[in-house]
């Protein structure tokens, strides 16, 4: 902290220079920082939880000298504390996210049912006879509709996706994520009789125009 605090009191000491040759015009607006006006003591300590940076806990003092080795351990067992609350906190949304059971959203209740037909050999998926998707995203599309089917459920989180084995999800964090985007566009240019839609961070819904009756083959 201290070649910190060094460099921008030097920075500082080139703008007033500047401003007293009467070249302010040059300068960018400055943003002051955060703190005390006279700062002669800092002391930091990252905040970390799964191995991430989420910040620095900071303090500081207009005394020389003021902090101790005593001090920054305890600044550092702070910073720890704050970091494994954020992780619970995290933890427990994800929990919440992962637990949704709903059944609201657009469910058909008449209409001739389309046929769905899911080839397990490369999860290929025709609706109607038309080809859809396959892969991944057609095994997660079948999830979505056999979860339905047996539930009447139409409110989905991408945890849950990530935690079923029958899905065979590969090891790669945006694949989910570019999988349901794939899926979405695809149901939308096919004009399909269902549709999926974000409703929230990691959580989004199966909407049906007609029913359907879904084919293993």
């Amino acid at each position: 902290m201290y070649f910190a605090a060094a460099e921008y009191s030097y920075g500082q000491a080139i703008r007033e220079s500047i401003l007293r040759e009467g070249l302010g015009s040059r300068l960018e607006t400055s943003i002051p920082l955060p703190g005390l006006p006279d700062s002669h003591s800092q002391l930091a300590a990252p905040i970390v939880a799964a191995r991430q940076l989420l910040g620095i806990l900071y303090v500081e003092s207009p005394e020389d000298l003021r902090f101790s080795y005593d001090d920054e351990d305890a600044l550092v067992a702070i910073a720890a504390q704050v970091g494994a609350g954020i992780q619970a906190i995290q933890h427990s949304a994800e929990s919440h996210e992962g637990s949704s059971t709903g059944v609201s959203g657009r469910v058909a209740s008449g209409g001739t049912p389309s046929v769905v037909r899911h080839y397990a050999a490369d999860d290929s998926i025709f609706i109607d006879d038309d080809y859809l998707i396959k892969g991944v995203a057609g095994a997660i599309f079948v999830k979505l509709l056999r979860d339905h089917s047996n539930t009447h459920r139409c409110e989905f989180s991408n945890k849950e996706l990530r935690l079923d084995p029958g899905l065979s999800l590969p090891d790669v964090t945006d694949n989910l994520e570019a999988r349901l985007i794939l899926l979405e566009r695809r149901l939308v240019e096919r004009r399909a009789p269902m549709r999926i839609e974000k409703t929230g961070r990691g959580r989004f819904r199966l909407l049906l125009d007609r029913p359907f009756s879904l084919v293993h083959i």
